[in-house]
């Protein structure tokens, strides 16, 4: 397991850059995030800032019906492996940058989700060892129009649904050293929960997810994984203030329209 960090991705003076975040302040680092990066000795108040993505994925994964809550609420049937979608590369939007509200009509939703953040490139990469591949952990919301999803009989549009500008905001860090399982994350609509469920309730855990799914395609340092959502997804209207919280990691917070 990675020591307990909590990695941050940021603009200054036109420059892209990264380092560590105790709250307060960024000490920048140079070289690889994911392999022994060196701290330049440079402090910066978070003030100075403009937050990035934590990370800089080739590809964004999401889980669907991968919590026993919202599975038996919604009455669907229990999955025997994972099943998952791909977030566009448009979709991804850093930390305190606005939703875009689309240009057609339907119920925009909010989910929010933990994120994993793959540190090492996998193949097919045993249970055992799955977690040794993971960096750390995200917060994320998988934003959807809803009413596009199963308005085809014939075709279920989960990439246009889940695919439009903006829509996959992650961040604000990616916090290292933490025990997944003992996670819970919260989302609140204009400061008031919406969600709040934690993490162990997971049909598939971590480790499972990522020796799955890296059996199917190369899990590259920098993707991230949506675990999926529980219980009390809702709609957004614009000007909504959209905050997806995890202990351990943080807040990240998004306005829609």
């Amino acid at each position: 397991m990675q020591p307990a960090q909590r990695w941050i991705r940021f603009e200054r003076a036109g420059k892209t850059g990264f380092g560590t975040f105790d709250g307060k302040r960024v000490r920048e680092h140079r070289g690889d995030m994911f392999a022994h990066p060196e701290p330049t000795g440079h402090v910066f108040a978070l003030e100075e800032l403009r937050l990035l993505t934590p990370t800089q994925p080739t590809k964004v994964i999401a889980l669907w019906n991968n919590f026993h809550a919202l599975g038996e609420k919604l009455k669907l049937p229990v999955p025997a492996e994972p099943l998952y979608l791909l977030k566009a590369p448009n979709s991804f939007l850093a930390p305190g940058e606005p939703i875009r509200k689309p240009l057609c009509e339907g119920k925009v939703v909010f989910e929010g989700e933990l994120g994993i953040v793959i540190g090492k490139t996998c193949t097919a990469v045993a249970e055992a060892q799955a977690l040794d591949h993971v960096f750390g952990y995200t917060c994320a919301n998988d934003v959807t129009v809803a009413d596009i999803l199963n308005r085809d009989a014939s075709f279920a549009q989960w990439a246009r649904a889940k695919g439009f500008d903006t829509f996959c905001p992650m961040g604000p860090v990616v916090a290292t050293g933490l025990d997944p399982a003992a996670l819970t994350v919260t989302t609140l609509l204009d400061g008031a929960a919406r969600q709040h469920y934690p993490i162990s309730d997971m049909r598939f855990p971590v480790q499972q997810l990522v020796s799955l799914i890296s059996a199917d395609m190369t899990l590259h340092p920098g993707d991230v994984i949506l675990c999926g959502t529980s219980v009390g997804v809702g709609s957004m209207k614009p000007g909504s203030l959209v905050e997806v919280e995890i202990n351990g990691i943080g807040r990240l917070s998004n306005r829609f329209g």
